[in-house]
């Protein structure tokens, strides 16, 4: 007689899990019906120009002139001749390097924790919930591609010091790094130093064979890079450098939300963590004297890992090039975030807490994500009415001119891209009128008077005293030929208008 076992019951995911994987869904899906909110910015509309080009050889032409290196433009290129050259598609592509780049970062946290899920859910809403990787979610820029690759190179250099060699993956991964943004070259430059004074030889020169093609790009563009204009606007170091980094990091009032943070770790510390009278549970922990706090590997160990280390140095070596030559700027530096979250959360996860410290880290993380979930979309949420992005609203004066003439600004190439993703979104109908800028504008008006327009249009976008700055200069070629100029009423928040008439 046999008998038939019944088939085990399969297991269901913890409730914890679930609700992270909720609320990280929760963020990711704002993100996305947030993507065509606002008005693409003078960066993405470069992008735009930059990327959409009719054909790759026209596409390494233009980025031959340009300040950064060519993978990201021509993903971008690749993508939109798939899935169509728009503003939407621009900042989907973007989106979707998030939500990779995010489950990198998690299994990376999970990689480095004796808690693998606690540290994988950690990870997780920092990296789909914080306002560094919301910002960039949905933004036309490389620096959401530039995180996952990050963050992979990362995953693979913590594989290899785990004893798994994997040169070829490592590699790739760093190449497409330094191939995306400069700073992927930096950090991972920065890396190389590390590991060849940590000895790890190998580990070095995988990386730096594989920064050598965008040290190639650098001479393909040297002439332009070295031509002096290329980051003129960044300003040399100081302690708005690092306050602006922090206020991308943590939002609003950033500085002292650092400090709360470390008075609730300061107090979980103090009063929440068990005793050192329970011994060590584990050698390492033991060995590092934080037998009774912590539970996973030693914080050298750790930052090592993950990255800390050789990004710390990055930070370093960085600014002080910057005192002689500017290179730090705070955007650049979301770098450092594939290395920061899963270190920092591997750490909170393997963290030995009591009852009921676990309960008030809890109750701080649920307010954090609560707080998070508004002003991790402060940049890209504007009030109702509103549509800039970063303080300019392209969008409301392409569709303000449409089907006029005589329309000039002050920047006139991306008034041409913003009228063209216009188009492809379907607000504008073809054919597009032109834009010009002031030169165009003198030759217009020095012919006699009586064959000049009647009205002018002149367009600036930016904050009102910015926008005023940029419109000077048309303005006064305008009203010296006679033109009589007055602001055009009711344009939205980052965008400014001149109506000239001639009397």
């Amino acid at each position: 007689m046999t008998t038939s076992e019944s088939p085990a019951p399969t297991p269901r995911p913890p409730l914890a899990a679930v609700l992270v994987v909720l609320v990280c869904a929760a963020f990711a899906i704002k993100g996305l019906v947030l993507i065509d909110r606002t008005s693409l910015w003078n960066d993405e509309l470069r992008t735009v120009i930059k990327s959409f080009q009719p054909s790759l050889p026209d596409l390494f032409r233009q980025l031959s002139r340009d300040t950064h290196p060519p993978l990201y433009y021509v993903l971008v290129w690749l993508w939109g001749a798939a899935v169509g050259q728009s503003a939407l598609s621009l900042r989907l592509f973007s989106w979707l390097a998030y939500g990779i780049g995010g489950g990198l970062m998690a299994l990376q946290a999970a990689a480095l924790a004796v808690r693998p899920r606690r540290a994988a859910a950690l990870a997780a809403l920092a990296a789909f919930c914080s306002p560094f990787p919301v910002r960039f979610a949905i933004e036309g820029k490389g620096y959401a591609l530039l995180a996952l690759w990050v963050v992979l190179a990362l995953v693979w250099r913590a594989r290899w010091l785990a004893g798994r060699r994997c040169a070829w993956a490592y590699g790739l991964s760093v190449a497409a790094a330094g191939l995306t943004h400069y700073y992927g070259l930096f950090l991972f430059g920065s890396t190389v130093l590390w590991d060849g004074w940590r000895r790890r030889w190998p580990l070095a020169r995988t990386a730096a064979l594989a920064l050598l093609p965008s040290l190639l790009w650098i001479g393909v563009s040297f002439e332009y890079l070295s031509s002096g204009a290329t980051a003129d606007w960044i300003g040399r170091p100081e302690f708005a450098l690092l306050e602006d980094t922090l206020a991308r990091a943590l939002g609003p009032w950033p500085l002292p939300k650092l400090g709360l943070i470390l008075v609730v770790v300061w107090g979980l510390r103090r009063w929440c963590t068990p005793g050192r009278r329970n011994g060590p549970t584990s050698e390492a922990a033991g060995a590092n004297g934080l037998a009774a706090e912590h539970s996973g590997l030693p914080w050298p160990e750790l930052l090592d890992r993950s990255g800390v280390s050789p990004s710390l140095l990055m930070v370093l070596l960085v600014v002080l090039v910057s005192f002689v030559r500017p290179l730090a700027f705070y955007r650049y530096f979301f770098v450092l975030v594939p290395a920061v979250v899963p270190a920092l959360a591997a750490a909170a996860a393997d963290w030995r807490l009591s009852r009921r410290g676990e309960r008030l880290a809890l109750i701080a993380v649920a307010l954090a994500l609560s707080l998070s979930w508004r002003q991790a979309f402060l940049a890209i949420e504007p009030p109702a009415g509103v549509w800039w992005r970063e303080s300019n609203d392209f969008r409301s004066l392409s569709l303000r001119l449409a089907g006029e003439t005589d329309r000039y600004a002050a920047r006139p190439e991306l008034m041409r891209a913003s009228d063209r993703m216009q188009a492809a979104a379907g607000r504008l109908a073809p054919p597009l009128g032109d834009w010009d800028g002031a030169e165009d504008l003198r030759r217009a008006l020095a012919v006699p008077a009586a064959d000049r327009p009647s009205r002018l249009w002149l367009a600036a976008t930016g904050k009102p005293r910015a926008a005023q700055r940029r419109l000077e200069d048309l303005e006064a070629i305008a009203e010296q030929a006679g033109y009589a100029c007055a602001e055009e009423p009711g344009m939205p928040i980052g965008s400014m208008l001149l109506e000239c008439r001639r009397p």
